[in-house]
């Protein structure tokens, strides 16, 4: 009975993170980038989150379930959903997405990050790889996938899709690591 009341607790937490990121693609603020838009939404805010508070293998879990589920075409992305996803420039920052966590997670278990700073820092850490992921998968896509005439160089990518959000990013980062220090204590006994 006990393995039951694990899984079913796995299952539950995993599946609340994975409807908040969800949701959280539907709280958005449009940026104007040239003849497009960029959408910054609150799905990094539910990372974050996920991987402060779930540990590694959950934090994946969620983070996993959600992108799966936005590419057998539910709507859950910022725009829409569906295996085309796959060649959008920027569905690399989506990706980034579950690495982060996983990552996050994983910092969080070797320190025994409760602490701010430590938390700080495996955020901080989180952040590097999403964007990292979204600027390198980007790149691929237009270089090597949907190349176009007007295909942009590594600073063009930096400055227009990861310039306008990089500050409200951070500064999300600063807020899930002062949640989650809130919630630590309740998600503890929930995760027990």
């Amino acid at each position: 009975m006990v393995q039951r009341h694990g899984i079913a607790r796995d299952l539950t937490v995993c599946g609340l993170f994975t409807a908040l990121t969800a949701v959280g693609a539907f709280i958005k603020i449009v940026i104007p980038v040239g003849a497009d838009t960029m959408n910054f939404t609150l799905q990094w805010f539910f990372v974050l989150l996920a991987g402060l508070l779930l540990g590694s293998r959950r934090a994946f879990l969620s983070v996993s379930t959600y992108l799966l589920i936005g590419l057998v075409g539910i709507p859950v992305f910022a725009r829409g959903g569906g295996p085309s996803y796959l060649i959008r420039p920027t569905f690399g920052f989506l990706l980034g997405f579950a690495l982060a966590a996983y990552v996050m997670g994983k910092i969080v278990e070797w320190m025994h990050a409760s602490k701010p700073g430590a938390c700080l820092f495996s955020a901080t850490v989180g952040y590097v790889i999403y964007y990292g992921m979204g600027i390198l998968y980007f790149y691929f896509i237009t270089h090597f996938v949907v190349v176009t005439p007007d295909t942009v160089g590594w600073g063009a990518i930096f400055a227009v899709y990861c310039l306008p959000t990089m500050i409200p990013d951070y500064i999300l980062c600063i807020l899930a690591v002062t949640v989650a220090g809130r919630l630590r204590p309740s998600m503890g006994r929930l995760m027990e």
